[in-house]
């Protein structure tokens, strides 16, 4: 039996990692406070919800944003504590107290801008970077993830189906109180915070994995590492019609050097079959001091 070993995090590492998450949850709070409420713009999610529930339950005492967005997301952060770890249900509840004590401090800022195109645009911008940051470090400003989590193991549903379900109705929902146009410039901003969030998490170095099936595989091979520093792992196939075992290369690249690698290929395989695909995360010591 194969003992678990959990490393300590250091402090130095923790400080760092709680500082950026507040300051994502900074840049929520100052999308929701100078971009959206002066809109009648939401987001999906917990955030969204509280930001109806706020306008709503605007003349009941003490009931605001940021009260809402702690109160609601508490039972989430307790599953999150079940499912994922204390290390996450902290992060989570620090960043998200973070975003209340913050949008309550700008609460009477001047907003940026009144105009509602532009609210959506960089309140969308600002907000996605604000949560991007938040779920890097390890924390959720938003618990309808976690929910979906938790539900989609008993239900026949994807969580990013269950997301995008939970999502209609609260913009459905922000049509009846704000107006349809504005549940349109929410939606807007939804994508954009959406698009944005995994620009945060996935970063800027985006990569591409490409299986390449050559009878050249040795100087495919060779002029990939030559021509373009990339070294490639060798992998055994079988055709399918054919029953023949074949030489398969796998390798992955930066998104700017596909067309190069593809010109590579083709100068010695015209017939070699590529398959490209997005990936998630590139880790490696190699393979990052070769981009840099």
């Amino acid at each position: 039996m194969i003992k678990k070993i959990h490393k300590k995090e250091s402090v130095p590492h923790l400080i760092y990692r709680l500082i950026l998450i507040f300051l994502g949850a900074a840049f929520a709070a100052m999308s929701i406070e100078l971009f959206l409420v002066p809109n009648d713009i939401i987001d999906g999610g917990i955030i969204g919800i509280s930001l109806i529930l706020d306008h709503l339950l605007e003349k009941v005492p003490f009931l605001n944003f940021g009260t809402l967005v702690v109160l609601l997301n508490i039972p989430f952060m307790y599953y999150g504590y079940k499912q994922i770890g204390k290390t996450f249900m902290y992060s989570s509840f620090f960043g998200t107290v973070s975003l209340a004590v913050v949008e309550r401090l700008l609460h009477h800022v001047e907003p940026f801008t009144n105009q509602p195109i532009l609210a959506a645009v960089f309140g969308g911008l600002l907000l996605g970077v604000g949560v991007g940051l938040v779920i890097r470090h390890g924390g959720s400003l938003d618990g309808t993830e976690i929910l979906g989590i938790l539900l989609t193991k008993r239900l026949p549903f994807s969580v990013g189906e269950f997301v995008m379900f939970i999502n209609i109705f609260i913009f459905a929902w922000a049509a009846f109180v704000f107006g349809a146009e504005q549940a349109m410039y929410s939606v807007m901003t939804y994508y954009i915070t959406f698009k944005t969030i995994d620009t945060v998490i996935q970063g800027l170095d985006e990569t591409k994995a490409v299986i390449i099936v050559s009878d050249h595989y040795e100087e495919v091979s060779e002029a990939i590492l030559s021509r373009l520093g990339r070294g490639t792992t060798k992998l055994k196939g079988k055709g399918g019609f054919t029953d023949h075992e074949k030489d398969v290369i796998y390798v992955v690249v930066t998104r700017l050097e596909v067309t190069k690698l593809k010109n590579i290929v083709s100068d010695i395989d015209p017939n070699a079959f590529l398959t490209i695909m997005n990936t998630q995360e590139t880790r490696g010591a190699r393979f990052k001091s070769a981009i840099h």
